[in-house]
């Protein structure tokens, strides 16, 4: 995925799956600049981290 996805998902109303390693995230926050994002499982929403928007994958 690229940063301008990301963010696109974010801004969005519709809940689009989106996984990091084999497993469904939610997107917090975009930083299209360093190309990162802040995510959190959908089944831990505490365990928050940061990863390259590119290792997302929309399904």
């Amino acid at each position: 995925m690229d940063a301008h996805r990301a963010q696109e998902i974010t801004s969005s109303d519709a809940m689009i799956d989106v996984t990091y390693n084999g497993g469904k995230v939610y997107i917090e926050h975009v930083d299209q600049g360093a190309g990162m994002a802040t995510v959190h499982p959908l089944d831990n929403p505490e365990t928050k981290q940061s990863v390259q928007v590119e290792d997302l994958l929309e399904q």
